[in-house]
């Protein structure tokens, strides 16, 4: 599974000291010779990071511009750096800012307080200098989606209070070395789509017991996976497909007890499944990738064990024999949804489940000999059919033994109905809770228990609830151990059930396809006759619609927050559209359904349209969306393509500059003759639209907010060949340039190239 990853965490003990001495000019050659200690390593700070900013770009240059010399202080004013209560430089978040230039012009050494490090998707470009060993009391380091290459150093070694350490998306190389084994309290390792070769060390296994996620996938590594495996228990999340493993899958992964995903595919694996996965009772599992190896031998009678496998992919193997009748066959709140077991050496009959029923023939062609009732694929015999002339002796015998078996049936039947009513007052009330694993949710703190979720709802009373839509209400929940969650409860119909069965489907397999900072994140699911819901994080910004609409909380949304907002939904849709395998369409991209953290980082949420985009299936589909958000093409075709959300995003780029829902400037875009390359109708000054709520933008600001403005109205061209991708989009975002106009000269009829 591809994905980008970014859990957001909560990051304590930095908080903002109210008084800090004046600093001292960066021309100063000489430390003021009164200075204390502290005083002294606080300017050496800030001249390290003065000089770093200096080494960097132009354009990176002035997108730092709160970062100067002239006696302002880092702790107070500084985009992006916070301090500690010693008035020491402790946080440096400078995610997303499209920086280009060099780590080995930063001087870690005097950075030695820093616990927080993140430069996730930046251009820095170069090796990881070996001083960042001196970050001793690092906790989080992110240093993905950039450019840096050579080996990860021996020094990485010596930050052994790191707990998150990720550099996917990188061109590191060189092999995984074993030093990494130090890091004992890392949590959330990330290496993937990068140069790495070289087998997997096993002290990764051995020595990080705390390891939750490990994500090693697309990158060179060859030789086998350690037996050590099993050791990591508290392991939920294990991917390292499109690799050159080899040899068999350990049985010790079956050791894995709290494993959610397990993702092996497009490596060099043989032999056969073990038996020991089955073990994995567990898995609220969602994910079971071991496509595209060498696997051989029958698939293992296990699956019946497992207790909501959604996903199950064992294509492109050389597995034979008959498919297991018990695949699927679960008892708890769902059962598989998804099967690919194409290109085996599979005979026999399919499992009569809706899953194999309803699967596309490529997901079950090129076997042995298959049968079914697919699209495809030959019918089964009928078992019995050459039994017709059986001897009138037989029949004789049947007669009289039916009836019999018949009237026994009919009492067990009647002694059956009268203990079931018995018991269905205490089924019901019990719900999804019967059995502590009927039903998938899971979270940092370990699995959080249905009749919690009840009670602390108090049955899912209108007091706690935030929010209501058309086919689900949300509920604010807190928990036992004190996290609050969002709760999202689908309408039940009488006698019909869920308002929304396939929303409530899409939006569990979308969710767990993906994983993005500026996506919402999925703690879990139950769905039950009585209560069906999803749990998700709780984001305390609210929707983006609802900051939007209040004045108050408007004028909150600076036009920096408000760039940024813009670039997290961007890069979030360039993952969906361009990372995931196949790739997903959200269909329904609007500000009711962007939510803000408490430092206004975006999440795209409500996932109930989602599509996956598959090249080899029609993507023609019923209308989704919101009116006033939906691209104008679907009025006319229902094909689904990634140009709906492109024409969203643009929407949704406008409302957050005018501040209020464009529809007047959309009907002039719409008006404009669809064979033009660009909308050539309007001559209106960008500056008059802009929400007058907030002050005008700064210099710097006006350039961001010209290209965001540039952008919106390329993406709402009338032809969807027209619009940008979301790469581009996201890339003009990232790596900002300077606007060759100024604001007050802006129309927002210039092209976006001018």
């Amino acid at each position: 599974m591809d994905k980008h990853f970014c859990p957001q965490f909560m990051f304590l003990g930095l908080l903002l000291t109210p008084f800090f001495p004046k600093l001292a000019p960066l021309h100063f050659t000489t430390l003021r010779p009164n200075a204390t200690a502290r005083e002294v390593a606080h300017e050496n700070e800030v001249v390290a990071l003065l000089k770093w900013k200096a080494s960097l770009d132009v354009n990176s240059q002035s997108l730092l511009s709160s970062w100067d010399s002239n006696g302002s202080n880092p702790c107070n004013t500084w985009i992006g750096i916070r301090c500690n209560k010693a008035g020491r430089v402790g946080y440096v978040k400078l995610s997303d800012f499209g920086l280009r230039g060099r780590l080995h012009d930063l001087d870690f050494s005097s950075l030695n307080h820093v616990v927080y490090l993140d430069m996730f998707n930046n251009s820095l470009y170069g090796t990881i200098p070996s001083n960042i060993g001196n970050l001793s009391k690092l906790h989080y380091l992110d240093l993905a989606l950039n450019f840096l290459s050579g080996p990860i150093p021996p020094e990485i070694g010596l930050l052994t209070n790191v707990w998150y350490f990720s550099l996917y998306h990188n061109n590191i190389t060189g092999i995984i070395p074993s030093f990494i084994g130090n890091l004992t309290h890392l949590y959330f390792l990330a290496l993937p789509n990068n140069g790495l070769s070289g087998c997997i060390p096993s002290t990764i296994f051995s020595n990080l017991t705390n390891l939750q996620y490990l994500y090693l996938y697309s990158n060179q590594l060859s030789g086998p996976i350690p037996g050590e495996v099993g050791m990591v228990r508290s392991l939920r999340d294990l991917e390292l497909a499109d690799n050159h493993l080899t040899g068999q899958i350990p049985a010790s992964i079956g050791n894995l007890s709290n494993l959610i995903d397990l993702i092996l595919r497009v490596n060099q694996l043989s032999g056969l499944i073990p038996e020991e996965i089955g073990k994995l009772h567990s898995m609220y599992d969602l994910q079971l990738d071991l496509s595209s190896n060498r696997l051989t031998g029958r698939i293992p009678q296990i699956f019946d064990k497992f207790i909501s496998l959604l996903d199950l992919r064992l294509n492109n193997n050389k597995l034979s024999g008959d498919i297991p009748s018990t695949i699927g066959n679960f008892s708890q709140c769902l059962s598989l949804v998804l099967v690919n077991i194409s290109y085996n050496q599979l005979e026999g009959p399919l499992p009569n489940i809706a899953a194999f029923r309803k699967a596309p023939f490529d997901a079950l062609r090129n076997n042995k000999d298959l049968c079914g009732d697919v699209a495809g694929l030959k019918a089964c015999p009928r078992s019995g059919s050459n039994q017709v002339n059986k001897s009138s002796s037989k029949a004789k015998t049947m007669l009289i033994v039916f009836p019999t078996l018949g009237t026994m049936l009919f009492c067990v039947l009647l002694l059956f109905v009268a203990l079931t009513r018995k018991s269905s007052k205490a089924r019901t009330e019990s719900g999804c809770d019967r059995n502590k694993d009927s039903f998938a949710i899971w979270s940092f703190d370990g699995k959080m228990v249905y009749k919690d979720i009840v009670k602390a709802t108090e049955d899912f009373s209108a007091h706690y609830c935030i929010g209501v839509g058309g086919n689900a209400s949300v509920f604010g929940a807190e928990m036992p151990n004190g996290q609050i969650v969002a709760v999202k409860k689908l309408h039940t119909q009488e006698n019909i059930g869920l308002s929304s069965p396939e929303g409530f489907r899409n939006e569990i397999l979308a969710l767990t396809e993906i994983r993005h900072r500026s996506i919402v994140k999925l703690y879990g699911f139950c769905s039950h006759a009585l209560h069906s819901f999803l749990v998700y994080e709780f984001l305390e910004g609210g929707s983006l619609l609802d900051r939007l609409s209040n004045d108050e909380k408007a004028m909150n949304l600076k036009w920096i927050t408000r760039i940024r907002i813009l670039t997290d939904v961007a890069n979030a849709l360039f993952y969906m559209h361009h990372d995931c395998s196949p790739p997903i369409i959200h269909r329904d991209i609007s500000s009711k359904n962007v939510l803000l953290d408490t430092e206004n980082v975006a999440h795209i949420s409500d996932f109930g349209s989602a599509r996956f985009l598959k090249p080899d299936s029609s993507n023609w589909t019923t209308f989704a969306g919101t009116y006033g958000y939906a691209a104008p093409e679907l009025a006319y075709t229902m094909e689904v393509t990634e140009k709906c959300d492109v024409y969203s995003f643009g929407v949704l780029a406008l409302e957050v500059i005018v501040g209020k829902h464009p529809s007047d400037l959309i009907s002039i875009l719409l008006s404009t003759p669809s064979s033009m390359p660009k909308p050539q109708s309007l001559d209106i000054m960008l500056k008059d639209v802009l929400d007058k709520r907030i002050p005008p933008p700064t210099l710097q600001e006006a350039e961001d907010v010209v290209l965001a403005a540039k952008l919106a109205i390329a993406c709402v061209h009338p032809s969807p060949q027209f619009r940008p991708t979301m790469q581009q989009v996201s890339g003009h975002l990232s790596r900002k340039k300077s606007a060759s106009k100024s604001l007050s000269l802006v129309t927002l009829s210039e092209p976006l190239d001018s």
